[in-house]
């Protein structure tokens, strides 16, 4: 048998994440648990751990993965409009910001909706906090590339939340056109304090963005640390309740034994009063027929007695008796 290798292993993990990630959250659990007690079978362990290391997703999460596998189209629109938001934001480009930025909301509302109704179809109501979250995430999708590329994987298993600093400038934000025009009427001075705010607006940007994004993945690696702890608790309560399982059904194998026993020593105690009944009996027989039995030997001492006592008689009294005759 072929060697199995690292590529052929995270191939099948991804398409075991893919098939997952595709059925309505009340399918995961069960089948994440079959695939990974396959794999288990297969003598794949780190495989298997990996598997069942995959968390159930929430209803939005899913209905958010179930937009990215039914548009693709859409999703690459989304990608190349958070790159162009981006770019414009770092050229400071009003105009552009202004309209990519209605592009943005008409994007998100719609694709919020196809969400929504994809989920109908498969049985899923998505309630409007649902649909809130799902907007967010194509918001986040849209304002960072890591996030892009984790809504676009289709496997979230949970909602992503936006920055919490805008992706677009400001309305008062002045348009290329109007940057690039020479400053006739303003000092220096004032047009190199606005360069430097601005400097310094966009710097804290995205030192909040990084401490947003250290933040996310702290908290992810905090809940993954939960689940598999709360994976951890519930194999042990599992094979706790087993064991609990095992021991009721010896107690009451014991109880049946202990009840057949039970009845076994009255069955002995009645058959043992019986004997001892029909033992007696039988002495009260043998003593009535010893007693026979002596009586009836003494009274045979007694004929035998007699009879020798009468022949003695007879023998001297009848001596001439023949002649007679």
């Amino acid at each position: 048998m072929a060697r199995r290798t690292e590529s052929d292993a995270g191939d099948r993990f991804d398409a075991v994440a893919d098939d997952l990630y595709g059925l309505p959250p009340a399918d995961f659990t069960k089948a994440r648990d079959a695939h990974a007690v396959e794999a288990r079978n297969d003598g794949d362990r780190p495989l298997a751990e990996r598997i069942r290391a995959l968390r159930r997703p929430t209803l939005a999460a899913w209905a958010s993965n179930l937009l990215v596998r039914a548009q693709p189209d859409e999703v690459r629109g989304v990608l190349e409009l958070g790159e162009a938001l981006r770019t414009a934001h770092r050229d400071m480009d009003g105009a552009r910001l202004r309209d990519l930025s209605a592009q943005q909301r008409t994007l998100t509302v719609a694709l919020a909706r196809q969400a929504r109704a994809l989920a109908a179809d498969a049985g899923q109501t998505l309630s409007d906090q649902a649909l809130a979250e799902v907007r967010d995430t194509v918001a986040a999708a849209l304002a960072d590339p890591d996030s892009g590329t984790a809504w676009a994987s289709g496997r979230l298993a949970h909602t992503l939340t936006p920055p919490a600093f805008p992706t677009v400038a400001p309305e008062g934000i002045a348009r290329r056109s109007d940057r690039q025009k020479p400053a006739k009427a303003q000092p220096a001075a004032p047009g190199k304090v606005r360069d430097l705010g601005r400097a310094r607006a966009r710097r804290e940007a995205r030192e909040r963005l990084a401490a947003a994004r250290r933040a996310a993945r702290e908290a992810a690696a905090h809940a993954t640390r939960r689940e598999r702890a709360a994976e951890t608790a519930r194999t042990r309560a599992q094979e706790a309740g087993r064991r609990h399982q095992q021991a009721r059904d010896h107690l009451a194998e014991l109880r049946r034994d202990l009840a057949a026993a039970e009845q076994a020593r009255h069955d002995a105690a009645d058959a043992e009063r019986q004997a001892r009944h029909e033992a007696q009996h039988a002495e009260r027989e043998v003593a009535e027929a010893r007693r026979t039995a002596d009586d009836a030997a003494a009274h045979a001492e007694r004929l035998a007695a007699e009879t020798d006592d009468t022949g003695d008689t007879d023998d001297t009294g009848d001596t001439d008796a023949p002649n007679a005759r």
